[in-house]
């Protein structure tokens, strides 16, 4: 990745997209629904930067949405499929749906029913699924494990007994974050085991997101297989919907220490905000990596790195470096292009970082937008 020279075209603070890492990452999955037959969806939740949609579709079938707005995103932007599902929506945000999505997946039979006739008249168009759960944990963190005890997420196995199927042409099992094949093997096996009599009378099974695909190690031929499988046995249609493969590695954020300050240890206060725009590293946690940044003491000079907002937990984390880091200098944090500009906040009045993308192939920088005072100010009133 050309991350020093993004770092040297951008302003600060900003993200920046490598657009020749983000073509890598789409030939992979191509090459997935190449060999596999599957059909692949991005998912909003991870990435929604619209202005590479017209890229990003050459490659992929559509969206996932988790809300009316990412449908409606997704409809008017990327066009292709759109899977919408929502752990409970109200009468006016179905209908809304109903209008810019494919596919809708609910969350429970109550809600299900509750909508039937709304969706009923409109399965012509518009595919319902119901989302499962087939209570098999993977996820080391409970925050972000659809599966863990008493979750609000899928329809347990023997919520099914006695109830009527009619209308529904598909089921939706999210299970992952951020992982390889093998715990996607093992949960699809749980599943096959508790929901496979339903897939004779589907049309379509999804498998959710928080598959790696494009990470270094990830077992593509056995993914390929587990499709196969589902679609030579139950003759379904699979879908994928992953956020986090389609822009692995593509995205930096670059930032400018302000002041260097001592307290116990070296300080430097940045222009970009954990809070603000870094929320992952405060809820997963997640630590990024740093260009020609190292772990704390492993290099001569070691400071804590923090953002400028009031929240006294504004801390990214502790680095060393090769030379003494001053006011004016650039550091530029890797891997930050999922779950990062899709979480920011305006706290404190903070400013947003530049929304930009570098093409290696013709060495083109763009600013895709600049945000201003008028974007704090709308909103709220």
């Amino acid at each position: 990745m050309h991350v020093r020279e993004m770092a040297r075209l951008a302003p600060s603070p900003a993200f920046v997209i490598d657009l020749g890492r983000l073509r890598h990452n789409l030939a992979i999955l191509e090459d997935v629904r190449r060999h596999s037959g599957a059909k692949i969806l991005l998912a909003l939740k991870a990435f929604a930067m619209w202005s590479l949609f017209p890229l990003i579709r050459r490659s992929l079938d559509g969206v996932c949405a988790s809300s009316p707005w990412e449908a409606r995103l997704g409809h008017e932007e990327f066009g292709g499929e759109v899977h919408s599902f929502a752990a409970a929506l109200k009468t006016e945000e179905v209908e809304e749906l109903l209008e810019t999505s494919s596919h809708i997946s609910f969350n429970s039979f109550n809600q299900l029913e509750r909508f039937r006739p709304l969706w009923d008249p409109l399965r012509r168009r518009v595919s319902v699924g119901l989302r499962v759960n087939p209570e098999h944990s993977e996820g080391a963190n409970p925050l972000y494990d659809p599966c863990a005890p008493n979750s609000r997420l899928g329809i347990c196995r023997r919520e099914f007994t006695g109830r009527s199927l009619n209308g529904v042409e598909g089921l939706h099992f999210h299970t992952l974050c951020e992982q390889l094949f093998e715990p996607l093997e093992r949960t699809a096996r749980v599943f096959e085991e508790k929901f496979g009599p339903f897939l004779p009378d589907m049309k379509w099974l999804n498998l959710g997101g928080g598959h790696h695909i494009t990470r270094d190690g990830y077992d593509i031929a056995g993914l390929v297989k587990l499709i196969h499988h589902f679609r030579d046995r139950y003759g379904v249609d699979i879908y994928l919907e992953p956020g986090e493969a389609v822009v692995i590695g593509t995205g930096v954020l670059v930032s400018e220490v302000l002041d260097v300050v001592h307290n116990g240890m070296d300080i430097a206060i940045l222009d970009v905000s954990v809070t603000c725009h870094m929320p992952d590293v405060l809820e997963m946690p997640y630590r990024p990596d740093i260009d020609n940044g190292y772990a704390a003491g492993e290099k001569p000079y070691t400071y804590r790195l923090a953002g400028p907002s009031c929240l006294a937990g504004d801390v990214i984390g502790d680095w060393s470096f090769e030379k003494p880091i001053s006011p004016g200098d650039r550091l530029t944090f890797l891997d930050m292009a999922h779950y990062t500009m899709v979480k920011t906040t305006t706290f404190n009045g903070i400013r947003h970082p530049h929304l930009c993308s570098f093409d290696p192939q013709t060495e083109d920088f763009k600013i895709y937008r600049s945000f201003t005072f008028a974007d704090f100010k709308s909103r709220l009133s």
